[in-house]
């Protein structure tokens, strides 16, 4: 039987949450009425078709604080159709990869109606954030309650609640058994073996195990350097041959390890149904704007924009914006030199050991701001490339990447290549090199671990604290971990690594991928021409009936 969208029920009560949407305080109620009608109502009718409910109910409501806080899921059927609505990919029992359907779903390998394993953690919240992103505005002119939050048709309704700041954040809500299970067979237990790569990439995505498998594969591949650069590190050599056979020694290992990742990386994302979902046929990112009207080649309604605009966007803004932020950095990279000249000169003059430990201050002062320009920038970046409204998300990644890329590297390597090729000092390349480098290692480690972590923990005996004193009958767990997880930062360490290594080198594929593309690609053509016959077929059939009833009036 043909199940649609319109024969789910979103009115159960009692479900699982995979994402919380927390409101500011004091938002009027008839705001929160209508956000919930747009996430409940059917698709048909410009809904989510999802379920919804308050974290707490009104009597916890009058008791607790954190009253805006909402809970998202779905039903089963709702996330199977959402799987097919979105495009994933996954294994068949002939151990084809295929893009899911739910007309076919016991064709798919580990696909039972009992079983509600069959979509990963990851896949599910990505299936809720994609419909809520894709709630966009009708006839709305503003949202309710609130006439300065102006809306047009098409505009993302999340976006414009998020940016007028009616709505806080949205993210997705840990399954503790799960990680839990997670963390057992990964870091917990020290043991030198791989890691679960496919476990990481169930529970957190493909772009987070993508980013894992990469640094496990690059740890391996610095082995060969380590051992081949530890007598250049020990001892100073004179003859400079010896440099340059390990730069060239250098450059073949980065080529060979880059190639030999992407046949990696194919591997995996085959596997995984990534590689096979076309860009072409992607939905534009929320916070994409411009005319509601038809996409040419999906049918679909949707915001158009023109390209032209975004081009001068580009050319006339962004780009002089980076090269005057380029310019700064090469600016503050001179100032470096001149502390680095003083601390020197200082040094030769007294001869002592206050002085030789103030030759590395400069080195230290300029790694801090260097750190500290790179967070700036990215900030301005964002600003930048989501102003350029861009249709795509991968489209907004690239550009993103690209910006943020370029200052990183100029402002972090320009230094070091001055030092070796217009300088050639080698004893200061060593220092600054290893200054630098432990340098923002260690301001790393401190922002992105340790300091969430201590915020995290505090944050967490003072919530415990306050529930234990509460004599309300809540489901304090499910409470707990909604306060703690909303009080968690994003960081985005590791994912602009990860995304320029794949943006930056197309993933060459091995044979075998190849073939099972290619095979994939001519049974689509396939199929479609025989829908296309079946078509002509029944326009045939349906001629000759014609013309009997003209012949017969």
């Amino acid at each position: 039987m043909k199940v649609t969208l319109s024969a789910l029920d979103t009115s159960e009560s009692s479900f699982t949450p995979l994402v919380v949407i927390e409101f500011a305080q004091d938002v009027k109620e008839e705001t929160k009425e209508w956000l919930k009608n747009r996430i409940i109502a059917p698709k048909k009718h410009g809904g989510a078709q999802l379920l919804f409910r308050p974290l707490l109910n009104k009597y916890e409501q009058e008791t607790l604080e954190n009253k805006n806080l909402y809970l998202v899921g779905a039903s089963k059927i709702r996330m199977l159709l959402g799987a097919e609505a979105v495009g994933l990919v996954k294994e068949c029992n002939d151990n084809t990869m295929r893009a899911f359907t739910y007309r076919t779903r016991q064709n798919f390998k580990g696909f039972d109606d009992n079983n509600d394993d069959f979509l990963t953690m990851a896949e599910c919240q990505f299936i809720i954030k994609h419909e809520l992103e894709n709630l966009r505005a009708k006839d709305e002119k503003m949202i309710p309650g609130y006439p300065q939050a102006k809306l047009y048709p098409g505009k993302s309704l999340l976006r414009r609640l998020l940016t007028s700041g009616i709505v806080i954040q949205v993210f997705p809500l840990h399954d503790n058994e799960a990680l839990k299970k997670l963390e057992d067979t990964w870091y917990t237990r020290f043991a030198l073996k791989y890691q679960p790569i496919d476990s990481i990439r169930g529970y957190f995505g493909e772009t987070i195990a993508l980013y894992f498998g990469f640094l496990e594969y690059f740890t391996f591949a610095l082995i060969p350097m380590a051992v081949i650069g530890l007598p250049y590190y020990l001892f100073v050599w004179e003859d400079y041959d010896k440099y340059v056979i390990f730069a060239s020694f250098n450059l073949i290992w980065s080529t060979v390890i880059l190639e030999v990742w992407k046949r990696g990386c194919a591997n995996m994302t085959y596997r995984w149904g990534t590689l096979l979902m076309k860009r072409k046929f992607e939905e534009p990112r929320p916070g994409f704007h411009g005319v509601l009207g038809i996409n040419s080649i999906t049918g679909k309604e949707e915001p158009l924009y023109p390209s032209y605009k975004r081009q001068m966007r580009i050319y006339l803004v962004s780009l002089p914006f980076v090269c005057l932020c380029l310019y700064f950095s090469l600016y503050v990279m001179m100032i470096y030199f001149d502390l680095e000249v003083w601390a020197l000169g200082l040094h030769e003059n007294s001869g002592s050991e206050w002085t030789s430990v103030l030759l590395y201050v400069p080195s230290i002062i300029y790694a801090i701001v260097i750190e500290i320009m790179n967070r700036l920038y990215r900030y301005a970046a964002e600003f930048l490339t989501s102003w350029e409204n861009h249709r795509l998300e991968s489209a907004y990644q690239n550009h993103l990447i690209l910006k943020v890329l370029v200052f990183n590297f100029l402002n972090c390597f320009a230094s070091l290549f001055y030092i070796a090729f217009v300088l050639k000092d080698m004893k200061l390349l060593r220092q600054s090199l290893a200054t630098l480098l432990i340098t923002s290692q260690i301001l790393n480690q401190i922002v992105e671990s340790l300091l969430p972590y201590w915020l995290q923990r505090k944050h967490g005996v003072r919530v415990k604290r306050k529930v234990q004193a509460l004599k309300v009958d809540i489901d304090a767990t499910l409470y707990e971990q909604v306060i703690l997880e909303k009080e968690m930062g994003t960081y985005l360490h590791a994912l602009l690594a990860l995304k320029f290594i794949l943006a930056f080198a197309i993933p060459d594929k091995p044979r075998h991928i190849q073939m099972k593309l290619a095979r994939l690609e001519f049974e689509s053509l396939e199929a479609l021409k025989q829908q296309q016959m079946m078509l002509v077929t029944e326009n045939l059939k349906e001629e000759p009936k014609e013309s009997g009833k003209e012949k017969a009036t």
